[in-house]
């Protein structure tokens, strides 16, 4: 599984932990709802900046999303 997939599944479980809808992320992230599924299905690449938010928004690591780390927070 690549990279993409991986932040994708992320993302979505995050989402779903959180009782929150595709809608309302594209809202949150200022794009379309068609965009944002993209993203959680591995087929869109965030930019950098879109991608910090995320984790910031999550309390998670980059790393973590990225499928870098195991560990939601680094060290």
């Amino acid at each position: 599984m690549g990279t993409l997939e991986i932040m994708g599944q992320r993302i979505k479980a995050l989402r779903r932990e959180r009782k929150l809808r595709q809608k309302d992320m594209g809202d949150l992230l200022d794009m379309t709802l068609r965009n944002y599924q993209r993203i959680e299905h591995g087929e869109l690449n965030l930019p950098a900046l879109t991608l910090c938010a995320l984790a910031d928004y999550f309390e998670v690591s980059v790393d973590y999303l990225l499928g870098r780390r195991e560990e939601r927070v680094g060290p």
